[in-house]
């Protein structure tokens, strides 16, 4: 069993910035893909950014420029970056832990509570 604890989320005015943290559990950590979801009011939860063991990001189009995705696996730690921050960017934003086991080859998906992130105009 993984768990992860967000934190970061704040309210901020258009323009501004935050950092989300993600502290995860787990001796594996490094082999982990991390991720950053974000569900808005009356939306489905959807993918902000994306981060593999090896480094490789993806990000939506509508962050692309302003978030940042990174780790520190000596903290079993995930940040979101966001800067430039815009009213639509408001939501309960969610760290996801994906975890494959090539031995048995299941995967599994873990989720954290959230964080809100209010951006006002």
């Amino acid at each position: 069993q993984v768990q992860l604890v967000e934190s970061g989320g704040a309210l901020v005015q258009a323009g501004g910035s935050l950092r989300l943290s993600c502290a995860a559990s787990g001796r594996t950590f490094s082999s982990y893909g991390m991720g950053w979801f974000r569900q808005a009011p009356g939306k489905q939860r959807e993918l902000v950014a994306g981060i593999t063991s090896r480094l490789r990001t993806n990000y939506a189009d509508s962050v692309k420029g302003r978030f940042s995705i990174s780790r520190d696996n000596a903290k079993n730690t995930v940040y979101l970056q966001m800067n430039s921050l815009k009213p639509e960017d408001t939501g309960v934003y969610y760290c996801n832990a994906h975890i494959v086991v090539v031995a048995d080859r299941t995967e599994s998906d873990y989720w954290g509570q959230g964080t809100q992130v209010t951006v006002s105009s």
